[in-house]
């Protein structure tokens, strides 16, 4: 267990990291573009799910998802990928389908990759969905934390679905404090979710409100300044110009606003195509201090979705497992750059491949 952060031991614990948000069906068009291909590849994916997931299946570590899914053949074509991702499914509320989704539906996440100078494109069909329609007394948050959870995760995407969401994810976040469980938030700002319910404005006003209750923050420059309002002095426009001092800065100033934080991490990505990336991260906590990941420059991208998500699952599996901040930073680095040489929101990555590129290892072939 890191220094910087204090959880439950393992042994009296039934789950290691449970996450709160929603899973939707992620239809990929592979090469071609949305408007024009003829065929999907699916499978699942959400910013809160996808960190669980990552624990479970590239760290080893017991995990389970809280989410509401409409019950009908996509709701369990769902499940079937949260089972192969190794997610305890029992705490998933299942809602009555009456036959169109005109009540209830599950949502829907249509994402093309892009290449060089076109960009990845993310268009999300995720109105009225189960999961925005939670209410925080649908789940026994003391039954659940009761029984040992070492980790909650839980973020602005799924905040941001309705005015009933965040006050879900306040509720899991207070009972998990209460049982002694490290509260992860990631700010995972989307211009598209906030747009039709007051824009940066609301975003502030409800991830500052959730904020008091976080043990580990974590986000990218704009999630911390459309977020929490945090503003990242000499950043330009186009993010190709990424000063550590600067974030040093920001990151310094976040943990007097809130000294709840025990630990704020921040990707590190200039975009110089979409299939060329600079990649890195800088962490900070009140025990150790700052440090920085391996900077990555022109890292090559294959679907960049996700990234950030096992950026956040390996830091969060350094805070639980190794002994040191760095450690931490360079997991989640390293595993952020693995999962977007592959197709899909969630990894396929193996703890001991993450541990040969955190350590420096090559991209030899493997025989």
């Amino acid at each position: 267990m890191s220094t910087s952060i204090t959880t439950r031991p393992a042994a009296e614990c039934r789950y290691d990291v449970v996450s709160l948000g929603e899973v939707m069906l992620r239809l990929d068009p592979g090469d071609r573009r949305i408007r024009t291909t003829r065929t999907f590849d699916v499978w699942e994916g959400g910013g809160e799910y996808n960190v669980a997931r990552g624990l479970r299946r590239a760290f080893g570590l017991r995990g389970a998802v809280v989410t509401a899914l409409a019950d009908n053949e996509v709701g369990r074509l769902v499940e079937d990928f949260i089972l192969t991702g190794g997610l305890d499914t029992s705490w998933i509320q299942w809602r009555d389908y009456d036959g169109i989704g005109r009540t209830v539906r599950n949502g829907l996440n249509f994402t093309e990759r892009g290449f060089g100078v076109r960009g990845a494109v993310g268009l999300s069909d995720r109105g009225n969905t189960a999961v925005a329609q939670m209410k925080p007394g649908d789940v026994d948050w003391d039954a659940l934390f009761s029984q040992g959870v070492r980790w909650l995760h839980t973020g602005g995407i799924f905040a941001a679905l309705s005015e009933s969401a965040a006050d879900v994810a306040e509720a899991a976040m207070t009972a998990a404090r209460a049982h002694g469980t490290v509260v992860s938030y990631d700010l995972n700002y989307r211009p598209s979710l906030w747009k039709g319910i007051g824009g940066p404005a609301r975003a502030q006003e409800v991830n500052k409100r959730l904020a008091s209750l976080v043990d580990v923050m974590i986000g990218n420059e704009e999630d911390f300044t459309a977020s929490l309002g945090f503003e990242v002095e000499g950043v330009t426009d186009d993010l190709t110009d990424l000063s550590t001092a600067a974030f040093r800065s920001m990151i310094g100033a976040a943990s007097q606003a809130y000294p709840n934080f025990q630990v704020i991490a921040t990707t590190l990505r200039g975009v110089r195509s979409a299939t060329r990336n600079d990649w890195g991260a800088i962490a900070w906590s009140r025990a150790e201090g700052f440090v920085e990941a391996t900077h990555r420059p022109d890292l090559e991208i294959y679907d960049r979705v996700g990234g950030g998500d096992s950026f956040a699952s390996g830091l969060a599996y350094g805070l639980l497992e190794l002994t040191t901040l760095q450690e931490a930073v360079e997991y989640g680095a390293a595993h952020g750059a693995l999962a977007m040489t592959t197709p899909g929101d969630t990894t396929t990555a193996t703890l001991s491949e993450v541990a040969k590129l955190a350590a420096g290892g090559s991209a030899r072939v493997q025989r």
